[in-house]
């Protein structure tokens, strides 16, 4: 797989603009009514690498790990500032942050997921890079111990018990969490004079389906 298990660096990355983008097909009917309809079930996040370049050992930075990349041949982790835990942003993240499943007594492995909602509607986001070191796991918010009562996939997103939790019994998680993205661009143009002149570059980041 086209995919780099690093993470662009956190502190070029805070200060950048992005956040998700869906698709929608809209038809204006003869009587004046819509039809909607969405080819995409999850978002796709964008991102603008360039606003968090400082200085111009940024611009070193950031030119290495694209050249690393190789552009937009090899994706890599974003942390994106706005949106990287389980719970409430300024909250820390507990095992009990997100329900993930209920138990059947016989699956030991299960996806990470975020659910997003309002108004009584929701939208649940499955989440394939959690971060080293940050997963916890609960049941009926009893907590897990990693290594003991289970094991984290970083590369998928995937939890798995080492036995399997009991009929209807919830299964909690908490975690932070990075978004798969490729750079949107085989090119990067900087200029020294006018990076100091309050200029930043242009560099287009987009997630990528792993």
């Amino acid at each position: 797989m086209n995919f780099h298990e690093v993470r662009f660096p956190a502190s070029l990355s805070f200060g950048s603009v992005g956040g998700p983008e869906r698709r929608t097909d809209i038809v204006t009917l003869a009587n004046g009514f819509e039809e909607r309809n969405t080819p995409w079930a999850h978002s796709r996040r964008r991102y603008d690498a360039g606003l968090g370049m400082r200085s111009l050992d940024n611009i070193e930075a950031l030119i290495s790990f694209f050249e690393a990349r190789q552009g937009q041949m090899f994706g890599f982790r974003w942390k994106d500032w706005s949106d990287f835990k389980s719970g409430a942003a300024t909250a820390e993240v507990e095992n009990a942050d997100q329900v993930i499943a209920r138990g059947d007594g016989k699956t030991t492995e299960f996806q990470l997921v975020k659910t997003y909602s309002s108004g009584g509607f929701k939208y649940v986001r499955p989440i394939i890079k959690p971060v080293l070191g940050t997963v916890k796991l609960g049941l009926e918010q009893d907590e897990m111990r990693e290594g003991v009562d289970f094991e984290v996939d970083l590369a998928r997103g995937r939890v798995t018990f080492t036995i399997a939790p009991p009929q209807d019994v919830e299964i909690t998680a908490g975690f932070e969490f990075d978004v798969p993205v490729r750079f949107d661009t085989d090119m990067i143009q900087t200029s020294v004079a006018s990076f100091q002149a309050g200029d930043v570059p242009n560099v287009p980041v987009v997630e990528v389906r792993v």
